[in-house]
């Protein structure tokens, strides 16, 4: 059984121990491509070692883009004095040789996990597909400020990747924070403003602000169903759909306003269902069969 401090085989390369004669090839030199978390710990200090087998689990995880290394403080005083490291347990984490984050105390390890997630997105093009898809899992399980960070260090590191840049802008609309979505969108690089990832975030935007404007519901049904022809009735009754979440039936309600006129309003029958579409998942089921519908008038 291994007791704290020590390492299997296995994590070898991954996990080590320093000393104050190889800290600067182990974390200053080590760190120049790969970031290195290093962990101060002492063998008397509890949470240090309810800390460490956790942080130790996530940088395995990480499964060779971020490195970890241990300094055992009472061994290497010469180390924490230079750190001024003041409490245990304390984690800094290097990249290209300088401190970029860090904490002190124990953490739960779903926080670990992301202290980690963000490091790996640092580590350039080997680790930028796992980063980025750790960030749209922090998006997803409602982690929206840890995923715009982490989808920021992407950008900091590859300013041009459209998927990156997407899921910033998607990550501030999750935190409500629309004009900071948008004032990015007026600064997209170029060469990805017409990237699918930054259109759809530009349809969700435009859709917000639409919604904002939408009308009463039920009013709106009753106008339509008191005027049938009434086409701006249907097509304010589909803004108004959309914006009580009821996507599907705003879509609908959309491609029975084409029907009866495709032309009304310079076809914004049209443009709308577009902009719904292109906010959707490109294999949004409502989306992929509204399409379809769409299509199959147009070309009739």
């Amino acid at each position: 059984m291994l007791t704290f401090g020590e390492q299997p085989a296995a994590a070898a390369e991954l996990i080590k121990d320093t000393t104050e004669a190889t800290f600067m090839a182990d974390v200053i030199d080590g760190s120049a491509e790969i970031p290195v978390i290093v962990d101060f710990w002492a063998p008397w200090c509890a949470p240090c070692k309810q800390l460490g087998p956790a942080l130790e689990a996530a940088v395995t995880a990480a499964k060779g883009r971020v490195r970890m290394v241990k300094v055992n403080v009472d061994e290497n005083p010469g180390i924490s004095e230079q750190l001024r490291i003041q409490s245990l347990p304390t984690v800094y984490a290097f990249f290209q040789g300088k401190p970029v984050d860090g904490f002190q105390g124990a953490l739960p390890a779903s926080e670990l996990k992301v202290f980690v997630d963000k490091l790996a997105a640092l580590g350039g093009d080997d680790g930028l597909a796992d980063a980025i898809e750790a960030a749209e899992t922090m998006l997803t399980e409602g982690a929206a400020a840890d995923a715009a960070e982490t989808f920021a260090a992407i950008l900091g590191e590859e300013p041009e990747n459209a998927v990156a840049f997407g899921g910033l802008l998607r990550s501030h609309l999750a935190l409500g924070e629309v004009a900071q979505a948008e004032a990015l969108l007026d600064a997209v690089p170029a060469k990805i403003a017409g990237a699918k990832e930054v259109e759809a975030v530009r349809a969700q935007i435009a859709l917000l602000h639409q919604a904002a404007n939408a009308g009463p519901e039920a009013e709106l049904r009753a106008a339509v169903e008191a005027a049938p022809d009434d086409h701006q009735a249907r097509f304010d009754l589909a803004l108004a759909l959309h914006a009580a979440g009821k996507v599907e039936e705003a879509v609908t309600t959309l491609l029975d306003l084409f029907r009866r006129d495709r032309a009304w309003n310079d076809g914004a029958a049209k443009t709308q269902l577009f902009t719904i579409f292109d906010a959707l998942p490109p294999k949004d089921p409502i989306a992929l069969t509204g399409r379809r519908k769409l299509s199959s008038m147009i070309f009739a």
